[in-house]
């Protein structure tokens, strides 16, 4: 059988997956952002009708897993596996959301990353013929990090430039084999880069070298160069990171100026809601992918997407061991118009 790998981490689809449905939900501080409008639902409780932030967590991610299912006309039990994960310990928010639907689960812990991780392995269960459906989800809740991986709110710490506000929002999207809707067409998985940074709170630099390596991989395995997409978008390195990586490319004489853009720029006026160096979380690339940029390839504005969002693999109790903050990231090529 002819290979699907192209590349030491790259795979091609044949018959490449359908993204069938999106949908997203967010926080109130996420729906007065510049993608106002861009999302289906914005709650202006923080707390989704429940007693906790973790709770919330898990009621927000419920929300859009009906919300998508309703979108693509699919009852949850036709679905042939549920993909999801989130930040907090041992994906809680995730589990809880999912207990009662019936379907299989792979619980996933990509960090940040965890939406293209999950989009990943949904296109491969289904091109490997594994599954008919599949949904690939994932979440994070502004309250529920801080308390896990910062400090409680009522702390009232304050916040270094570097620092990233956590998004509160979700994404969900459901693959297909078959049917109408852009298509993943290739996935570059990503290896873990370490670049000794041990600052929790600058977590766009921590990220930012797995960004460029896995692009990186992802043009060398595909004999692409970046202006073949319309688009690059990384999530969630913010401001700092974003600017890493653009350097990164400028040094090997490669220009990504109107090509490249991040998550976490995008879902946040950064001066107008002092968000610091950005947006961060499960739930930035996320809501931004399902909300926002596959709009821009149903509407026919872009055409070819490179989504890499990116992770930080680390845990309180590493940072406080003196660890450092290893980076995860995963690329997903999702294209409107594909040569089969």
């Amino acid at each position: 059988m002819k290979s699907k790998r192209i590349g030491p981490q790259t795979v091609q689809f044949p018959t490449p997956p359908v993204i069938l449905a999106s949908a997203s939900v967010v926080g109130k501080k996420e729906g007065v952002g510049p993608l106002h409008g861009r999302f289906d639902s914005v709650s202006q409780d923080t707390y989704f009708g429940t007693k906790s932030w973790e709770q919330a967590e898990s009621a927000m991610l419920r929300q859009c897993f009906d919300l998508v299912c309703q979108k693509a006309g699919l009852q949850p039990e036709q679905l042939d596996y549920i993909l999801s994960g989130d930040l907090l310990n041992q994906c809680v928010g995730s589990a809880y959301a999912m207990r009662d639907i019936g379907v299989p689960y792979l619980g996933l812990y990509g960090a940040c990353s965890t939406m293209a991780e999950s989009l990943s392995l949904a296109a491969m269960l289904i091109d490997g013929g594994y599954a008919e459906t599949a949904a690939a989800l994932t979440s994070s809740h502004f309250c529920s990090a801080e308390r896990q991986y910062r400090f409680p709110l009522e702390y009232g710490g304050v916040r270094t430039p570097t620092a990233q506000w956590t998004v509160t929002g979700s994404g969900a999207l459901i693959l297909g084999a078959s049917g109408n809707g852009p298509r993943v067409t290739m996935v570059t998985t990503g290896k873990i880069a370490d670049a000794g940074i041990t600052d929790a709170n600058n977590m766009g630099a921590a990220m930012a070298p797995a960004a460029y390596e896995t692009l990186k991989a992802h043009f060398a395995d595909t004999g692409r160069t970046p202006d073949y997409y319309d688009l690059i978008v990384t999530g969630d390195l913010g401001k700092i990171g974003h600017a890493v990586v653009t350097r990164l490319f400028q040094d090997d004489g490669i220009d990504l100026t109107g090509l490249y853009t991040d998550c976490g720029l995008l879902i946040y006026n950064l001066e107008g809601q002092d968000v610091h160096a950005g947006g961060s979380g499960c739930g930035c690339s996320a809501s931004v992918l399902a909300g926002h940029l596959l709009k821009l390839l149903e509407g026919g504005q872009i055409r070819r997407l490179l989504f890499a969002a990116t992770g930080a693999l680390m845990s309180p109790t590493a940072s406080m061991q003196g660890e450092s903050i290893p980076g995860i990231c995963h690329a997903v090529a999702i294209e409107t118009q594909v040569n089969t």
